[in-house]
Parts: structure tokens; C-alpha cells; sequence
């Protein structure tokens, strides 16, 4: 039960909601303990920032897990050894039925699990934000919640109800976010944007600003968002409804998210000087591509943001596409599923992608005019090379998640590649893997050196 007492919250995750809630626990006199790898995440008022995941839960009555759908279950998997059996783990992440089981799961007893919906802003009502929970010990969640007035609302003990109850929501909800910023672009581009926002406002109940809250929110949240409209697709495949509607949207936001949330120009440089090995074992070593996908040319090196490509084996028409919307910094990793029969690049498509500032490309497939790509310097990997050229009948699809070469890229992950490989860094994790990477070439120097001194 949660009763009386000088009481601990744990918030893992202090980004927009993480940190609303942890500064409201705080200043309702709860002990508020918050942990973010980020160290751009602000600290609240009244917070005190833990080290880990770990620091952070030990001892605390609630956790609040925000730390994104994606990393829901890393984030329990930190947490678990050091949980007290009868706190109370809240996942209010934005992510599927299945994922919060697995979260449950994965603390399996440690803690007792519950299942929170945030159905609402967080912006705009702040901790007074309709909750749903769904879990054995919703009730004490609610009660728990209820401390910094949030409106939470109890609706069964079923892991995974309350996150499919958001995922119908989200196919209205976040429809209407990506429409709003589509038809405010159109606007802009028509030089109409003050009419347009005047239209769009008068059929909203809180007019200007709800409008400037959705767009906002859409754009800022666009990577986020669209995970957590593919996972509603999934959920109304499994429903038998189609969802042509609800699949632009998803596309839309991963456009919003390319545009709008990439990392840091600095971040993405200092990867160029990290060899793949030091950022391999600094990850134990999940993100390797497939070691059949070689340079070109030796030499070469490269360290870029992901733009993604999806393509039928030996067909390149979703790579011209992708020269469409690539922008400077960019590197085109293409999933051409490892064919070798026919070509996807050659130097006149290298010429154009010098031409938009793309940096290099990563392929599954093959490629031709290798002496040219190495005359041109531009860095290229691929499984192999082929005289042949290309089909340029489609389908294929642009910046949407792929596995490539077993493994996973997302559009805005940062791509390293080098003579011993390539090396997918999730965007998200890009901070603190750099960090990890740059502790292990400084500890190969030292062992380096004192091997040396033994031989001297």
C-alpha cells in the first residue's frame, strides 16, 4: 500500500513529462530522485539527479518509467535488481500492449507492475493529466498520482489495457497533429499561413491555442509520435481495420521528425574520429553490420546521420527518391537485401549525392564504377560489386526503420563506417555512447602503453 510517511518517487526519464512530474512529486514534500543519461535533461526544482537507473529506484515506494517506448524495456532491465518488491513501477510510456507485458516481464515480481496512459497534454494540464492504469496494483498507483492531483483513473488489473485504450486514441490524435502541421506547411509555401492558421483554429475548441499546441507538440515529438502510430497500426491490423489514413500519418511524422529533430552537427563530427571497434565494444557489440559489407575503397571513413531506404533486391528507385529529400549530413543506408546481382549506385548517382551534401552511403546490395566512387572520394560501403545496373521499378520506401545488414537503423541514427566496418548508434543513445567509446580508446592507451614498456 502507499500510506503516510516521508514517501520516494523515482522518475526515470526527465525529458517534457518526466520532469513535470518529478518537480510536482517534489513539491508535494516526496523524496523525488530523477535520472536521465542525457546531460542536456534538465534537472527540476527540488530533484535530486541520480547516476543510473539503478541509484535512482533503490529504495523509492513509485517509479515513473518515461523514458520512451523504445527503451521501456532496457530501462526495466537497469532497474530491477534494485527495486523493493512492493514499489509500485509505473510504465507510462507512449508504447504497445506487448511492450508494457514485456516490461512486466522482465520485472517479473520484483516490483509491482502497472500499466499508465497518459491520454491528454502533459503540457497543458500538467500533473493533472488524465491517467489510465491497468495492473494488480492500479489502485495504488492511482492513489499515488492522485498526491500531485493527477486525474487517474483505475480501469482493471490487465497489463497492457490502459496502453491499448492511448493506441485508439493516438489514431484520431495524432491524425490530426500531422494534418495540422501538413495544412500549416501548404499554407506557409501558398503564402497563406496566417489564414490557414486563422482556418484551422476556428474548428478547434480552444482555437489558437490548441493549434499552436498541436503543432508544436507534433513537430517537436515527431519521432516518438511515429512510433507510437505505427505500433496503433499494428494494433488495428490485429483488429482487421485498414489504416491508409493512419499509415500518412506515421510517414508524415517521420518527415516532421527529419527535418525537426536531428542530433547535434558536433555530436554526429565527433563520431569521424571513433574508430567502429572502440564504439563497438563500448556497446557490446550490437549495432555491427554485417562484416560482408566492405569500403569500396580503402581509406575511407565516414560518420553521418541515417537516412534510410527500403528497396526491392536490385532495384534503386527508392534511392532516387531518397536524393529528394537528403539533405546535408545525411548518409543514405540502404537495405537492397543483400542481392549482388545488380548495381543500386554507381558514379552518377554518387555525383548527385555530393551534390546535396550526402556524406557517404551504406548498402546492402551491390555497386559499380568502384574506381570512380574512389577517384570522386566518396565513401561508400556495400556487399558487393556488380557491373550490372539497375531495376527502377519500385517499391521501396524512405525513412522508415530497416534492418540492414542485421541490424536495426532508424532515420536520424548516426552511422559510422570505417575499414573494419559499419556501426548503426542509436540517436537517442548518441551521448553517452560517445562518452563509453572515447573511456575505451583511452584505456586501450594505457594498456597499450604499459604492454609497450614490458617490451622495452
Amino acid at each position: 500500500m502507499i500510506a503516510g510517511g516521508m514517501m520516494k518517487v523515482a522518475v526515470l526519464g526527465l525529458g517534457e513529462a518526466g520532469a513535470i512530474f518529478a518537480e510536482a512529486f517534489a513539491a508535494a514534500g516526496w523524496q523525488a530522485v530523477g535520472f536521465d543519461p542525457a546531460s542536456t535533461a534538465r534537472t527540476p526544482e527540488g530533484v535530486t539527479r541520480a547516476t543510473s537507473t539503478a541509484e535512482a529506484v533503490t529504495g523509492a515506494d513509485v517509479v515513473l518509467s518515461l523514458a520512451t517506448a523504445a527503451h521501456a524495456v532496457s530501462v526495466a532491465r537497469e532497474a530491477v535488481s534494485a527495486l523493493r518488491t512492493d514499489a509500485v513501477y509505473i510504465d507510462l510510456n507512449a508504447a504497445s500492449p506487448q511492450v508494457k507485458r514485456h516490461v512486466a516481464r522482465t520485472i517479473d515480481g520484483a516490483a509491482r507492475v502497472v500499466d499508465g496512459a497518459l491520454i491528454g497534454s502533459v503540457v497543458k494540464f500538467g500533473p493533472k493529466v488524465n491517467i489510465l492504469l491497468a495492473g494488480p496494483a492500479a489502485e495504488d498507483a492511482a492513489l499515488a498520482l492522485r498526491a500531485v492531483g493527477s486525474d487517474a483513473e483505475p480501469i482493471g488489473e490487465t497489463v497492457g489495457a490502459a496502453s491499448g485504450r492511448k493506441l485508439l486514441r493516438s489514431v484520431f490524435m495524432k491524425g490530426l497533429g500531422a494534418l495540422i502541421t501538413e495544412a500549416l506547411d501548404a499554407g506557409s509555401a501558398a503564402g497563406e499561413e496566417e489564414w490557414m492558421r486563422e482556418q484551422v483554429a476556428a474548428t478547434l475548441t480552444d482555437g489558437t491555442a490548441a493549434l499552436q499546441r498541436l503543432d508544436h507538440g507534433t513537430r517537436l515529438h515527431a519521432v516518438r509520435r511515429s512510433q507510437e502510430l505505427d505500433a496503433s497500426i499494428a494494433l488495428l491490423n490485429e483488429l482487421h481495420v485498414e489504416a491508409p489514413v493512419s499509415t500518412g500519418a506515421a510517414d508524415r511524422h517521420r518527415y516532421l521528425a527529419r527535418v525537426t529533430d536531428q542530433p547535434d552537427e558536433q555530436l554526429i563530427d565527433a563520431y569521424t574520429t571513433i574508430p567502429t571497434a572502440a564504439i563497438g565494444d563500448a556497446r557490446d557489440r550490437l549495432g555491427f553490420l554485417s562484416s560482408r559489407i566492405r569500403p569500396v575503397w580503402a581509406g575511407a571513413r565516414l560518420s553521418g546521420r541515417a537516412l534510410t531506404v527500403q528497396t526491392r533486391p536490385g532495384d534503386n528507385r527508392a534511392l532516387h527518391q531518397a536524393l529528394t529529400v537528403a539533405r546535408p549530413g545525411d548518409v543514405l543506408v540502404v537495405d537492397g537485401g543483400g542481392d549482388d546481382s545488380r548495381a543500386l549506385l554507381g558514379e552518377l548517382i554518387a555525383e548527385r549525392a555530393i551534390n546535396k551534401g550526402v556524406r557517404g552511403m551504406v548498402i546492402d546490395g551491390a555497386v559499380r564504377d568502384a574506381d570512380e566512387l574512389r577517384e570522386l572520394g566518396f565513401p561508400v560501403w556495400s556487399a558487393a560489386i556488380s557491373p550490372a545496373g539497375p531495376y527502377k521499378d519500385g517499391p521501396g520506401h524512405v525513412g522508415r526503420t530497416i534492418a540492414v545488414g542485421g541490424a536495426v537503423c532508424a532515420p536520424g541514427d548516426i552511422v559510422v563506417a570505417d575499414g573494419d566496418g559499419v556501426f548503426v548508434v542509436p540517436r537517442l543513445e548518441a551521448e553517452r555512447t560517445l562518452v563509453a567509446a572515447r573511456l575505451v580508446i583511452s584505456d586501450e592507451a594505457e594498456r597499450r602503453e604499459a604492454i609497450r614498456r614490458e617490451r622495452a
